[in-house]
């Protein structure tokens, strides 16, 4: 070969700019729609399986789907998640079966969203059950005999879903259309009042056939669980010999609209024996947990009745006394959720923190809390054994799923990929968090995203979002409706600042704008700006 004639392309090619770099452009709204979306972070109880839910479009249709991938993380090969659930079907909230064996998920691939299990090894799912409507949620027993059902009833009808059914369909085919309301809600968010409560059912898992019918758990408590029209089964659990459940509840009366009293229900798991745990608290208690000997139930609770960004503490409940406590009285943050560590010494936790959404873990021996996953906004997690997986997103990634060890400490493994990796011809706006002095001669935090072709001494045009709430944040986070990547990648600067008001500074931080809407908050706009 003429060593002349080898040199030139490679001459060329140093005197030409980068393709990659030629190619780059800014993030656009098409970009955010179409990606690929990874969720529901799922691990098997022995910790040596993941599975999670994968979200992709179709741009012929512009239709989404979602499946169900998994990756075995004891191999340490480079072999990619592989998908678990068949082509064709959009599934949702996967979960493990008690042996590790089974995945279960829910599908409307009969014409009806129904719950399904398969094995991971691989095989035909099968679908459990065949009710007369929707099953909206799901959440096994820790032995894996019973599974909670959540159906929305009509109150009349009890514990007989053929009874909702024939009411749906009677209103159906009515050729009028006019509605009588003798109280709020009439509409929640986006839900209209159409007089049906969310309730819990149980049924036995392993029988022959499939389940029609289950027992009604929260007849006696005249509320919705879930809670319209956010909620979920985080609200509920089983305790771990599978024969009591508990469950957050506000009562459905003509105070619900401006009530935060969410109370916690023990029930017996045949519906009986309902009792009001928490009923000294007029304010919030949320997401009950039965430790595994049975004798603590821990939750989290608000102190003032009526306020809905009030702090949410971590509580331990004596289920024998009735006495609760407080876990972790200093630390001034508002707990997201409980997850407890195997061994029993832990609780798992995120809150916002400054800009950010960490994952914490709390002492149950003496309330001193660590931060776990640090950066950037954790979305969800699970933890069995000594291993922890994690979506975690940021402003330049929607969620990436990740695995470590139980205390953060481990090697981090990426699962999923990243934004960046799902768009390499996309180049991303720079952030960095910034702070200044604001009402009060108070530290304000906000975050600044120069654009996506940002140059030193250029001016740019600059997009100042605010985000509402009012008590809310605009932090280091991936979303889908305010998302400051899609004005960086229009060339425009961003400027988000969290005033008073805002969560993850502290509760009295947050509390300072009741009854100041409109001056602290604009101090702070101003100075920060």
């Amino acid at each position: 070969m003429n060593l002349r004639h080898a040199l030139l392309p490679l001459a060329l090619a140093l005197s030409l700019p980068a393709v990659a770099d030629a190619a780059q452009r800014g993030f656009t709204v098409q970009d955010m729609a179409y990606m690929d979306r990874h969720s529901a972070p799922t691990l098997s109880p022995d910790g040596r399986v993941l599975v999670f839910a994968k979200r992709v479009v179709d741009k012929n249709t512009n239709k989404s789907s979602t499946s169900l991938w998994m990756r075995n993380l004891v191999t340490r090969d480079i072999r990619p998640p592989q998908q678990l659930t068949p082509e064709g079907w959009n599934v949702n909230s996967p979960a493990f079966s008690a042996d590790g064996r089974s995945v279960y998920f829910m599908s409307a691939k009969s014409g009806s969203m129904q719950l399904y299990s398969m094995p991971v090894a691989g095989g035909e799912p099968k679908r459990l059950t065949d009710t007369v409507i929707d099953v909206d949620g799901y959440k096994l027993s820790p032995d894996g005999g019973s599974v909670a059902l959540a159906f929305a009833v009509f109150p009349d009808c009890k514990g007989d879903l053929d009874c909702t059914k024939k009411k749906l369909d009677e209103a159906d085919a009515l050729k009028t259309t006019g509605k009588v309301f003798d109280r709020m809600f009439i509409r929640h968010w986006d839900t209209w009042n159409e007089g049906r409560l969310n309730r819990v059912f149980a049924a036995k898992l392993g029988g022959e056939g499939m389940i029609k019918t289950a027992t009604l758990l929260s007849g006696d408590i005249n509320g919705d669980i879930p809670s319209k029209p956010f909620g979920d089964l985080s609200d509920f659990a089983w305790s771990a010999d599978g024969k009591q459940v508990a469950m957050s509840v506000r009562q459905a009366n003509r105070e619900e609209p401006w009530s935060t009293n969410f109370d916690i229900w023990l029930v017996n798991a045949d519906g009986s024996g309902a009792r009001n745990l928490t009923a000294k608290n007029p304010a919030w208690d949320a997401g009950p947990v039965f430790s595994a000997d049975g004798k603590t139930l821990y939750y989290r609770a608000m102190a003032r009745p009526g306020f809905e960004a009030d702090r949410f503490a971590l509580m331990a409940m004596d289920l024998a006394s009735g006495a609760s406590k407080e876990i972790a009285s200093k630390w001034d943050a508002s707990a997201d959720g409980i997850t407890l560590s195997a061994d029993g010494k832990w609780l798992y936790t995120t809150a916002q923190e400054l800009g950010r959404h960490p994952l914490f873990r709390v002492s149950l021996a003496n309330g001193e809390v660590e931060s776990v996953v640090k950066d950037g906004s954790v979305s969800s997690f699970d933890l069995a054994g000594d291993t922890l997986a994690f979506s975690r997103n940021s402003m330049k990634t929607g969620d990436v799923i990740a695995t470590t060890s139980a205390d953060g400490k481990g090697p981090l493994r990426a699962i999923t990929p990243s934004a960046g990796e799902m768009l390499p011809d996309v180049a991303w706006g720079d952030y960095e968090q910034f702070n200044f002095i604001g009402w009060n001669n108070e530290t304000v935090h906000g975050y600044v995203v120069k654009p996506w072709n940002y140059q030193p001494g250029k001016k740019y045009p600059v997009a100042f979002l605010i985000h509402g709430g009012p008590q809310g944040s605009f932090g280091d986070g991936w979303s889908y409706r305010w998302n400051p990547q899609t004005y960086a990648g229009q060339g425009y600067a961003v400027v988000m600042i969290d005033f008073h008001g805002s969560t993850g500074y502290g509760q009295a931080f947050t509390d300072a704008i009741s009854q100041h809407w409109g001056d602290r908050p604009l101090e702070d706009l101003q100075k920060g700006w």
